[in-house]
């Protein structure tokens, strides 16, 4: 059995765990129940959804109980199952009594328990989040860029798998039926897969090629989610072949398997041609100084504090503060958004899943683009964080327009962008403070996320909103409703991408001399 349990089965069990476990990104499926049973005007709805958000980056607690199952011997190896089940018992329960309270299984709850219930199921996210990306990037660290990028792609995927799994299941049902499902599925999913994330601290030769598979297939993945969602946009489908559609989405997921049978088979292979020295292998921690005659340019291992007394952190958390805050702002209110615009609920569903396709794009690319230019051409990963900041701004400029399919267009690049930042910025947080505190550092970093969305979503879209809103069912009609706002959150995307700029030009040297440290293995 522990022939069979290698980085690559690591690998596929935590693919399987994010493509379930973004229900960050459907809050707009269920945000209209969670209004209406309780009662909510816009203000107070967009005040809950910044307990998600909050939730969902607040990964301190994640990092460091990572952090420290990875320093004792026994932990080293499986100690991620114990980080994702932490945050099982809190998806459990955060989904299961927010579906409670919308049927009213329970009496209605207190805006202050709502957000307590909202706050579990976001909080579980970090706990999923670190125990794939940080293994990911401990056993894949030449190219933690792209391993990082497929994790946090298929967490982007996920929102539309979800919502597939929400068709399949109810068709066009209540919303309520879909916090259920929330609970129990990936609930069952991420138990049976979390015993296989473990880590394996190697680097071989062979590692480029299948995670170039593993690539292929995320983006195979993605173009047939991307076509069902098309066809039942335009066509509709009915529900048999919405099940039928679903069954093809878990087989694809099952495929990665196939990358981890096709590795095993090579290292056996290798081991019986090379039974004396494998010399595919190297047995370098990501973190190991391996310049020789005590050359320092090698990352430190920075703890939390370490790092927070560094300019480099702080110019991260400021250019996330921009960029994530606005991409959170508009998920949180993109229902909203496609609701004063007249779009249809089908269409707005659409536009849910496909956000989660353009989200996908950007963090796989983002990953595996980086990755290349900085391999072949030195160049610091910092400078497509500001490229894709400054695309952001663009796309809330689109949406701010109004004009007709202003929205669709506007969301595919502000869904790129934003997606984009999730793998750039734990990639960069490992190279420049060290691997081995990645986890707290990184979600220390991602609590800008929330910040920036409780800052945008309550004091700006909020606030707008329900200034041009009718006083008697707080509803908004026209492109008036959030035009304001856009425009407010593209000045704040704009003046993210200089920020990031800033850390471009800080990290050049630093960059140029990891990819030489790189070429020394």
């Amino acid at each position: 059995m522990e022939r069979v349990n290698t980085k690559w089965v690591a690998a596929a069990a935590s693919i399987w765990i994010q493509s379930f476990s973004g229900a960050t990104y459907t809050f707009a499926i269920y945000s209209s129940i969670l209004k209406s049973s309780q009662s909510y005007d816009q203000s107070t709805l967009d005040f809950v959804s910044v307990f998600k958000d909050i939730g969902g980056t607040l990964g301190i607690f994640s990092g460091l109980l990572y952090t420290a199952m990875a320093s004792t011997p026994h932990g080293r190896g499986r100690g991620p199952w114990v980080v994702v089940f932490v945050g099982l018992v809190q998806w459990f329960l955060g989904f299961f009594f927010m579906w409670a309270s919308v049927v009213g299984l329970i009496p209605k709850p207190p805006v202050a328990v709502m957000c307590l219930f909202v706050f579990l199921a976001g909080h579980s996210l970090p706990f999923f989040n670190t125990a794939s990306v940080v293994t990911a990037a401990r056993n894949f660290s030449d190219y933690g860029g792209t391993a990082v990028g497929i994790m946090q792609g298929f967490l982007g995927l996920s929102g539309a798998i979800l919502i597939q799994l929400y068709h399949a299941v109810s068709g066009e049902g209540n919303p309520a039926t879909f916090i259920l499902l929330l609970a129990i599925v990936p609930t069952l999913v991420i138990f049976l897969t979390m015993p296989f994330v473990r880590v394996y601290e190697t680097v071989r030769t062979s590692d480029k090629k299948h995670l170039d598979g593993l690539s292929v297939i995320s983006l195979i993945i993605a173009a047939y989610l991307m076509l069902v969602i098309t066809v039942q946009n335009v066509l509709g489908l009915t529900r048999s072949v919405q099940i039928l559609s679903f069954v093809l989405v878990l087989l694809l997921l099952a495929s990665p398997l196939l990358v981890a049978v096709r590795a095993l088979r090579e290292e056996k292979q290798m081991a019986l041609d090379h039974p004396v020295l494998d010399t595919s292998v190297f047995l370098i921690s990501p973190s190991s100084n391996i310049f020789p005659d005590g050359d320092h340019v090698v990352r430190e291992d920075s703890n939390i504090l370490e790092a927070m007394s560094t300019v480099n952190f702080w110019l991260l958390f400021l250019a996330m503060l921009c960029g994530m805050g606005s991409g959170f702002a508009t998920i949180n209110n993109i229902r909203q958004i496609g609701e004063s615009l007249r779009y249809s609920t089908v269409q707005l569903n659409s536009l849910v899943s496909l956000w989660s396709i353009w989200n996908f794009l950007g963090r796989f690319g983002a990953g595996y683009i980086s990755d290349t230019f900085l391999h072949k051409h030195s160049w610091p990963r910092p400078v497509f964080m500001a490229i894709t900041l400054g695309v952001m701004a663009v796309g809330h400029i689109v949406v701010a327009s109004g004009l007709q399919g202003s929205l669709y267009v506007g969301s595919v690049l502000i869904g790129m962008a934003y997606g984009s930042q999730w793998s750039l910025m734990p990639t960069i947080t490992s190279e420049i403070f060290g691997i081995r505190h990645m986890g707290t550092i990184y979600f220390t970093i991602s609590i800008a996320g929330p910040v920036g969305s409780y800052l945008l979503s309550v004091k700006v879209i909020g606030y707008f909103y329900d200034k041009v809103a009718s006083e008697v069912d707080n509803s908004c009609c026209g492109s008036q409703c959030f035009r304001t706002s856009f425009v407010i959150m593209a000045s704040v995307a704009l003046f993210g991408s200089l920020v990031a700029s800033v850390l471009l030009f800080r990290t050049k040297k630093f960059y140029k001399k990891l990819v030489a440290k790189r070429s020394l293995k």
